[in-house]
């Protein structure tokens, strides 16, 4: 996809998911009787527009991995749809998701586990090529070290192994094989948190490039928001398996309409201590609730100090308050909400 295909196709929504659920199932006994589910993913709906950047912030065990491998088709949805180009993805097999691997790829988290020791880099980098039958100009050699070079690292590591390479440049290795295909869509589940600080934003700023250079469109799943705010055009805020604020990056940061946000937002580091002591902080006591039995109504009820007998009765929809910001909240906040001056100690009694 060409910069100019971007540009064409902006705005038109490349991926499109609908009441997207995953349940994995808790075993028990014998004979393996079903007692219950994980509920990781339950009920999302999102659009992904070619070009963008869509980030995806969240707690630990939120389901932002696995709706990144479920958009990607890595994972069996248990109910819900999901379109690419139009086309509904949600149930093709191996054979059928074959021809739209060229169009969707990903990025892992781990650059240690997610490249295989026994292979060199050009066959890992080169493997897209023999999946998917395909042989470039000039050969798959070529191309790998034309995609090493894009990448930041040098045609001359095409025989070393991945042992030989430090985590920033494993991740390259990782980059570089997600583009191999030319893909239209690329997700990247936490594509720096395992790396050293220092390198975290070569790595940022290299795939803002390749976006620039490329055309690509990212779904970026994190829970840094620097870094989401680095790189994003658009932030899904998730919370126990669902989307709470869907909203542009200028206006989720400058005024965050739901108190979880909020919150995630007020945790921040602010370099500058008068800002930090204007600003203040938001504490939420309590751990995030179990998948496997979330909380009656708004899942956040149980943290939220704004939380009433209809939060607690009613799950709220995810409703659009002001234009391209949706937020899932029966009392979200003011449009024109002033940061706290206090810091909040909020818990599940309140």
């Amino acid at each position: 996809m060409t910069n100019q295909d971007a540009v064409t196709n902006e705005g038109a929504p490349l991926l499109k998911v609908e009441g997207l659920v995953k349940h994995f199932p808790l075993r028990k006994g014998l004979f393996q009787r079903t007692v219950g589910a994980v509920q990781a993913v339950d009920g999302i709906s999102l659009e992904v527009r070619a070009g963008e950047t869509l980030g995806v912030v969240g707690e630990s065990g939120c389901g932002k991995s696995t709706m990144g491998r479920l958009v990607t088709r890595l994972l069996e949805p248990t109910a819900g749809r999901i379109e690419f180009e139009g086309t509904d993805i949600t149930h093709l097999g191996v054979a059928g998701m074959r021809p739209l691997r060229r169009d969707v790829q990903m990025i892992f988290q781990d650059p240690y586990s997610s490249l295989n020791p026994r292979h060199t880099v050009g066959s890992i980098v080169g493997a897209p090529f023999r999946l998917q039958g395909i042989t470039p100009d000039g050969g798959v050699k070529k191309e790998v070290q034309r995609l090493l070079e894009l990448v930041g690292l040098s045609p001359e590591h095409y025989n070393r192994y991945p042992h030989e390479f430090s985590g920033g440049q494993r991740q390259r290795i990782g980059i570089a094989r997600a583009l191999a295909l030319k893909p239209k869509l690329v997700v990247a589940d936490e594509p720096v948190s395992a790396l050293d600080v220092s390198i975290q934003a070569q790595v940022v700023n290299l795939l803002d490039d390749l976006q620039d250079e490329l055309g690509l469109t990212y779904v970026i799943i994190a829970h840094d928001l620097s870094v989401i705010r680095h790189v994003s055009d658009r932030i899904a805020v998730m919370y126990l398996g669902k989307v709470v604020e869907l909203a542009g990056r200028a206006s989720l940061y400058t005024g965050p309409r739901h108190p979880y946000t909020k919150a995630l937002l007020s945790a921040v580091p602010v370099p500058d201590p008068a800002r930090r002591t204007k600003r203040g902080r938001i504490l939420l006591k309590g751990d995030v609730p179990s998948p496997i039995a979330p909380p009656s109504g708004c899942r956040f009820h149980t943290r939220c100090w704004k939380a009433t007998d209809v939060c607690k009765q009613q799950e709220p929809p995810l409703l659009e308050l002001a234009p391209d910001h949706r937020v899932a909240c029966h009392h979200p906040e003011p449009a024109a909400d002033a940061p706290a001056d206090t810091a909040k100690a909020v818990g599940p009694n309140r």
